[in-house]
């Protein structure tokens, strides 16, 4: 084979070895460049799955204070009512008692 000939050949095999090279870089890049976009997708999933669940929890945690709230609002008013129904059951005897001290001092004076 002449020397040329072989010349040539290894011209034509570097060149192809370098095609295939910068092929595999491409693809590389592009696979690269692929999985950082499905990474940064399950990333923005998992961040709005968790804002979710947090959202649920929060939810969750304002009905439970809000019941809380509205049991203890409940059993206040039931406290005042019953305080009220014994203020007034005693307003006769106050009243009387009070009438009484003011007529001992009345009479305390004269």
């Amino acid at each position: 084979m002449p020397e040329t000939e072989v010349l040539e050949r290894i011209k034509d095999a570097e060149a192809e070895a370098e095609e295939i090279v910068a092929e595999a870089e491409t693809e590389a890049e592009q696979i690269v460049a692929e999985a950082r976009e499905e990474a940064e997708e399950i990333r923005a999933t998992a961040r709005e799955e968790a804002d979710a669940a947090a959202e649920e929890r929060l939810g969750a945690a304002r009905a439970e204070i809000e019941a809380e709230r509205e049991e203890i609002l409940d059993a206040g008013e039931e406290e005042r009512e019953a305080l009220e129904a014994t203020a007034s059951e005693r307003t006769d005897e106050v009243v009387d008692h009070v009438v009484d001290l003011f007529e001992e001092a009345v009479h305390a004076q004269t």
